[in-house]
């Protein structure tokens, strides 16, 4: 198993939920340009061979506030735009 993840500490907790940006501040969603992201995603193998990931699972905890989208394609093989800008309207 491989995992990535992001995490944002509210240190200071009010109630409300912190401003601090994952990735570039933009959601997943805006995609390329905007949204921070990984591409050509390969693991290394006990033989030292890339293997390209395959069945990836995401999961947002707080999808108001920060998101992952993933995708494969040709040219970026499997790979995920990742972000958000924290404390929004949607996330208060």
């Amino acid at each position: 198993m491989v995992q990535f993840g992001g995490e944002v500490v509210n240190s200071r907790s009010s109630g409300g939920h912190t401003g601090t940006q994952m990735g570039s501040g933009h959601f997943a969603d805006e995609g390329f340009e905007k949204a921070a992201y990984f591409r050509n995603l390969q693991v290394v193998d006990w033989d030292n061979n890339l293997l390209p990931l395959s069945n990836l699972h995401v999961l947002a905890d707080h999808p108001a506030c920060y998101n992952i989208r993933q995708g494969k394609n040709n040219v970026w093989g499997t790979y995920f735009y990742y972000g958000g800008p924290g404390r929004n309207p949607r996330c208060p």
